[in-house]
Parts: C-alpha cells; sequence; structure tokens
C-alpha cells in the first residue's frame, strides 16, 4: 500500500520533470526543389545525441512506398566541423557527443534529379540527452523494473537538470565577465578620447596664441 502511494506521489514529479528535461523532436521537413533545409539545436558540451532520418514522397511516409527520394545530408558543428555527412540516401542515422556548445546544425537537401518527383519530405527523429538513453536495456541489464525503475529515470531526469543548470550558470558567468571586460574597454577608450581632445585643444590654444603674437595682435 505505502508503495503504491509512493508512486501515486511521484507521478506529479516525474511528469513535470519530463518537460524540464529535453526529449526527442519529430520534425517534418518539405525539401525545396534546390537548396537545403536545416534545423539546429543550441547544446552545451557533454551531450550525447542520436538522429533518425528518412525521406519520402507525399504527406504519409510509407516503407511500402516504390518511389524512395535519396537526400544528401550533412550535420556540423558550431565551429563547421563535420559530424556527419551522407549522399544518395533515404533513411539513415547519425549519433555523436557534443564537444563544443553553441549550435548544431542538420541540413538536408535533395539529390540531383529526382525524376519528376514534385514533393519530397524529411522526418527527423532528433534526441537529445537523457532522451537517448535505452530504459528498456537498462531494465533488462539491472533487472528492474516498476517503480524502480521510475526512480532511476526520476534521478537520471534530475541529473540532467543539475548539469543545464550548472550550464546555464557558467554561461551567465561568461557573459557577465564578457560585459564588464566591454564596459572596461569602452570606459578606457572614452578617456582617451577625451585626454587626446584636451591635447589636441591646448595645442591649438597655444598655436593660435603664438600666431596672434606674431602677428602683434595681441
Amino acid at each position: 500500500m505505502k508503495l503504491a502511494e509512493a508512486a501515486r506521489c511521484l507521478w506529479p514529479v516525474l511528469v513535470l520533470l519530463s518537460a524540464a528535461v529535453p526529449a526527442a523532436r519529430g520534425i517534418w521537413l518539405d525539401l525545396p526543389s534546390s537548396g537545403t533545409k536545416c534545423i539546429s539545436e543550441e547544446l552545451h558540451n557533454h551531450v550525447v545525441v542520436l538522429g533518425d532520418y528518412y525521406a519520402f514522397v507525399g504527406e504519409d511516409y510509407d516503407v511500402n512506398n516504390t518511389v524512395t527520394p535519396t537526400i544528401t545530408v550533412k550535420v556540423t558543428s558550431p565551429y563547421g566541423n563535420n559530424l556527419h555527412h551522407q549522399e544518395k540516401v533515404s533513411h539513415g542515422q547519425f549519433a555523436f557527443t557534443t564537444t563544443e556548445s553553441g549550435n548544431y546544425l542538420a541540413c538536408f537537401g535533395l539529390d540531383g534529379d529526382q525524376h519528376g518527383i514534385k514533393k519530397v519530405t524529411v522526418g527527423i527523429d532528433w534526441k537529445t540527452g537523457i532522451a537517448t538513453k535505452d530504459w528498456d536495456s537498462v531494465a533488462r541489464k539491472e533487472k528492474i523494473e516498476g517503480l524502480e525503475l521510475e526512480l532511476q529515470k526520476l534521478e537520471g531526469a534530475v541529473d540532467s537538470i543539475h548539469e543545464t543548470l550548472i550550464n546555464m550558470i557558467n554561461r551567465d558567468f561568461d557573459i557577465n565577465r564578457v560585459s564588464e571586460n566591454t564596459n572596461e574597454r569602452v570606459a578606457l577608450y572614452s578617456i582617451m578620447s577625451l585626454g587626446l581632445c584636451i591635447m589636441v585643444s591646448v595645442f591649438q590654444l597655444l598655436y593660435l596664441k603664438r600666431y596672434f603674437r606674431h602677428k602683434k595682435l595681441i
């Protein structure tokens, strides 16, 4: 009875944490006839990313569809490092752990002549952080289930939120440091500009005084 009551008490917490922690995102992109279409997500260091993409014709994905368009896929890091690059594929996956903080970009484009295909859509299943963890495998490996499994999920969610908060604090610290450095440089530049203006004004005053004396105007 106590176990059931504990489970009922934990469910609201689990719901709130699941909303706070990044989860899987399902996205559909209609590709243009030329050029590429991209999605991006801002991530910090040491985040696991899993992606699954598939191209299809029409409104709904059908594995039995005989028309299989091919696409080019490229995933890059914030500093332009190539993390995944495939050409002439209709389905694929990518997985990596982030080593840079910033916007990670995944771009999709049609390959060459698609034989009159008017509309090609790409479905992307994008998972980050705790959403990439295979809890079924964890449950089988550690032989846990029910409330114990939910508690382990809760612990993982708490760790993920804690890490996100630490990264937000560090980012805020970096922003404040950059702001302070900028303010110091602006203040120094202002003082230098004011000093230069005073020096020029004194030089002009001395020059004019000498000039007027030479002309015997004063």
